[in-house]
């Protein structure tokens, strides 16, 4: 019997939820939480399950990218292009690295999902946020408001 190989990500790198992602526009705040749930789920499954992850991660990511598309259409988002197209390229890679998983690279995969984990960061941080709080000032009149909870502080 042969021992599974082991994910390419230790428990210390994988992409975990944290409330330092909140923030403050709850549909986007939720649609982060699944997308950081399945990029996790991709950097420590076992191999056989990679497709199906990678899979319903793409019926995610479409979702999730065409959701605020839609709200930086809808409401005129100044820098909707940069966002959007970095969305693009996201996909780009994504759907190549669905094509070399086909054809048995593994180790592609996971390289993806360890580039989705770094990148998502700074992308909430700078790109999301943006949208963030356009979104409620558009829907709601202000500034959003974030509660985080065990959130270390910078202090």
């Amino acid at each position: 019997m042969s021992t599974p190989p082991i994910p390419a990500t230790s428990e210390s790198e994988t992409l975990q939820w944290s409330d330092a992602f909140l923030l403050g526009f709850a549909p986007m705040d939720d649609i982060h939480h699944e997308f950081v749930e399945l990029v996790g789920q991709l950097q420590t499954a076992p191999e056989a399950q990679l497709p199906a992850l990678l899979e319903a991660f793409i019926v995610h990511a479409q979702k999730h990218f065409d959701e605020e598309k839609a709200w930086m259409v809808e409401t005129d988002f100044p820098a909707r292009d940069c966002h959007i197209d970095e969305h693009a390229a996201v996909m780009n890679s994504v759907l190549e690295v669905r094509g070399l998983l086909a054809q048995g690279n593994s180790t592609i995969c996971r390289e993806l999902a360890d580039e989705l984990a770094r990148w998502f960061p700074g992308h909430a941080d700078y790109l999301d946020s943006a949208l963030s709080h356009w979104m409620c000032q558009k829907r709601l009149g202000g500034k959003p408001v974030v509660l985080r909870r065990n959130v270390a502080s910078a202090a």
